[in-house]
């Protein structure tokens, strides 16, 4: 299972950004999905998933601003964030659970200054 994402950088405060990430290795489109984030000296913290049916769920800190979704065709994740604040800067991870293993890929950097 690899899972590579993509799409961070540095933003301004109020600025958007598109993260995405492919996964291979796993039957794509039954699985549920996840984005994750991690920010210096802080626990990781889901940001949001969506199921194989496209069913989302959001952090409460992101809901109206982010929006996830999925390519089952490309074997995508996508994390669509608008109206970025300083407070979202962390590395984002992609994840997915296969047989009872969390997979992560390598995190992608999102820096918002104000």
């Amino acid at each position: 299972v690899q899972l590579q994402a993509s799409g961070g950088g540095s933003v301004q405060a109020g600025g958007s950004l598109r993260l995405s990430c492919k996964a291979t290795g796993i039957n794509f489109k039954i699985h549920e999905l996840a984005w994750y984030r991690q920010a210096p000296g802080k626990q990781r913290e889901m940001v949001a998933t969506i199921g194989a049916s496209g069913t989302t769920n959001y952090a409460n800190s992101v809901k109206e601003r982010f929006t996830v979704s999925r390519d089952n065709v490309w074997r995508m994740l996508y994390l669509q964030m608008d109206n970025l604040q300083p407070e979202d800067t962390a590395a984002y991870l992609c994840n997915v659970i296969y047989k009872g293993t969390n997979y992560w890929g390598r995190g992608t950097q999102v820096t918002v200054y104000r």
